[in-house]
């Protein structure tokens, strides 16, 4: 695989240490308290996702990201429970992607991160529901048991990874401060502080920097 037309080439596997090496420092300097079950569960998908086949499905149009309440309602209507714990899965991983590493497009757009949070961990909670039935499912129960209950700090943490190189801009500043009033992120309300601004909630604060 290949980095943008700008960066080096990158092996796959090089990708996966430089993945693996990121998401341990960034999780531990979080705090996330990840398993190392599911801290290589979530390597495993960044390392998936970076190819694009894998993250985009085929449409009439091209390759795009299906919306999100549409894979819920797949998942819903499975006819099978296995069909069904697939779809909350990708829904769960897509979710926690898109919220990780693409925060700063949600700009943009009408959906906004915390739509993705709700999104990923409910279904990341309802697949360790349903896993937990059976008995050879109830070892990645955990797993996404974590992912579910961490889920917001599995985005502060990829954020961190994915804004490795990249310097903050005053209108990211306003977003970090909308995100922080959104879900109550830690990373963002650190960010903040060390960008300057006093994160408060009260009407009319002032920002300070």
């Amino acid at each position: 695989m290949q980095a943008s037309s700008a960066g080096p080439v990158v092996a796959v596997s090089s990708l996966r240490e430089f993945f693996r090496d990121a998401f341990h420092a960034a999780s531990e300097h979080q705090r996330l308290g990840l398993d190392e079950q599911a801290e290589q569960y979530v390597v495993n998908l960044l390392t998936m996702f970076s190819r694009a086949d894998a993250l985009y499905e085929k449409t009439p149009d091209g390759l795009r990201i299906r919306p999100l309440a549409h894979m819920l309602a797949e998942a819903l209507e499975a006819p099978n429970a296995g069909a069904r714990q697939r779809g909350l899965q990708r829904l769960g991983d897509v979710s926690l992607f898109i919220a990780g590493f693409f925060a700063r497009s949600f700009a943009r757009k009408l959906v906004d991160i915390d739509y993705h949070i709700a999104m990923g961990g409910n279904a990341y909670s309802s697949l360790a529901d349903t896993m937990q039935r059976s008995l050879s499912g109830r070892c990645v129960a955990g797993v996404f048991a974590q992912l579910a209950q961490k889920f917001q700090g599995l985005v502060d943490t990829l954020n961190e990874v994915s804004d490795m190189s990249y310097r903050h801009t005053d209108a990211d500043i306003l977003r970090l401060y909308e995100i922080w009033m959104k879900t109550g992120s830690q990373r963002a309300h650190g960010l903040l502080r060390q960008l300057g601004v006093q994160p408060v909630t009260a009407a009319g604060a002032r920002r300070e920097h």
